[in-house]
């Protein structure tokens, strides 16, 4: 049955018999219907003839019949008649109009794959976890780049917007924003390999042009900072300010303290040696503890994990600095401006303070020997080292906890080496 279809019509209609379908045929467009079923589901259709075979698509939403009288429709036949022309004109030009959807769908799902954010999970988990600096890397990623990367389509993510983020990184922090370039270049770099993108948007930056270049930082605690500081720690429970304390005592880097083991510490010998893989030169480092140290480490939880200082029961390392620094913070009313590496400086200058010598000095940093000094000194210097690391404790103590007995050795500045 055909007829011009109107309004009046629609709201007229009624399920078909059981069984049935009840089709109108539109006059005013052809080739659109509208089919209704015998349960009441009512639905405007186009078929057209396509490569020999009928083809059917369902054009807009279906409704239910009869419709509630005073209610607008839910799909207006104008808009019915415009879909209807425009499914037309694709199977004519050739185009199955559900294909196209299906193909639209794929289009949609693949780019929802290859968001900034998917594809930097692959690349973490492929080409990262198995790297030392893999907790930065993950950090970096997690805390700089999914806020303003993660749901943006890789390919979309053009040589500007890295510019602005790295320019935008720079001028308050200049180190992090080195090392997103380094982390950045390395993924698209990926990417284009892996057919992602056609080509790094990294090509022709180069990241002297974006940094801004960093001066070298100065800062070290003086002694009211330092006692300050090593009350607040009193007052932070483990692992936050045994943690602080022991970055204090021994001068290492964040990491290499955050992530200590129980295996490699030897409290009988006041000996800590932190292997290879976890060292910057990739070379072991044996640090003599500190009376002081090895107090510490005696009095934190052996838990079940081999990590010393934990919140999940030593199965895995301290890594949220930035909430350690927030909470010694919140007790510290007379430092400002520090951060954790400023507490290996401060050691290192105290050092140099205390009369140590400067090779002696450096190796208990782990910073290797320059030069020839490198290749025909091969002594270990253990005994220096510990009396370099005894006589920081001491001063420690001495500045920190004036009435507590010990062996104090005290600071003279400026003294000759």
């Amino acid at each position: 049955m055909a007829q011009l279809l109107t309004d009046r019509t629609l709201r007229g209609l009624k399920p078909a018999p059981a069984g049935k379908r009840t089709v109108i045929w539109d006059t005013a467009v052809p080739s659109l219907c509208v089919r209704v079923t015998d349960t009441g589901a009512a639905s405007f259709n186009v078929m057209r003839r396509l490569k020999g075979r009928i083809i059917r698509r369902m054009v807009g939403i279906s409704w239910r019949v009869p419709f509630p009288a005073g209610q607008p429709l839910p799909y207006s036949l104008s808009d019915a008649r415009n879909d209807a022309r425009s499914a037309i004109l694709d199977i004519s030009r050739g185009i199955d109009p559900k294909a196209a959807r299906e193909a639209a769908k794929e289009a949609e799902t693949q780019a929802a794959r290859e968001t900034f954010s998917a594809l930097a999970k692959e690349f973490l988990a492929d080409h990262v976890s198995s790297l030392r600096s893999a907790r930065e890397v993950e950090a970096a990623f997690k805390n700089e780049l999914l806020p303003v990367f993660g749901k943006k389509p890789i390919a979309e993510i053009s040589d500007v917007d890295i510019v602005r983020l790295v320019k935008g990184i720079s001028k308050d922090r200049p180190y992090q924003a080195r090392h997103i370039f380094a982390y950045l270049s390395k993924f698209f770099a990926w990417a284009a390999a892996h057919r992602y993108v056609k080509a790094s948007p990294f090509a022709g930056l180069k990241a002297k042009d974006l940094l801004v270049k960093p001066s070298a930082r100065l800062r070290i605690l003086n002694d009211d900072e330092l006692a300050a500081l090593w009350r607040a720690t009193a007052a932070l429970p483990y692992p936050s300010g045994p943690f602080v304390r022991l970055l204090l005592l021994t001068g290492q880097r964040l990491r290499e303290v955050a992530e200590m083991a129980w295996s490699e510490v030897d409290i009988d010998k006041a000996v800590w040696t932190i292997p290879a893989d976890r060292m910057k030169a990739d070379a072991p480092h044996i640090v003599p503890l500190a009376p002081e140290a090895v107090v510490i480490l005696k009095s934190l939880p052996r838990w079940t994990g081999p990590f010393v200082f934990s919140t999940t029961g030593g199965h895995r390392p301290i890594a949220n600095f930035s909430g350690i620094k927030e909470k010694a913070d919140a007790l510290l009313t007379n430092i400002e401006n520090w951060r954790f590496h400023d507490l290996r400086r401060t050691m290192r200058t105290g050092l140099s303070a205390l009369r140590i010598v400067d090779t002696v000095s450096e190796l208990c940093i782990a910073h290797t020997q320059k030069g020839l000094h490198r290749i025909y000194d091969q002594h270990s210097y253990i005994d220096e080292k510990r009396h370099a690391f005894e006589a920081w404790g001491c001063h420690v103590v001495a500045v920190c906890e004036p009435n507590a007995p010990s062996n104090i050795i005290r600071m003279n500045v400026g003294a000759a080496r």
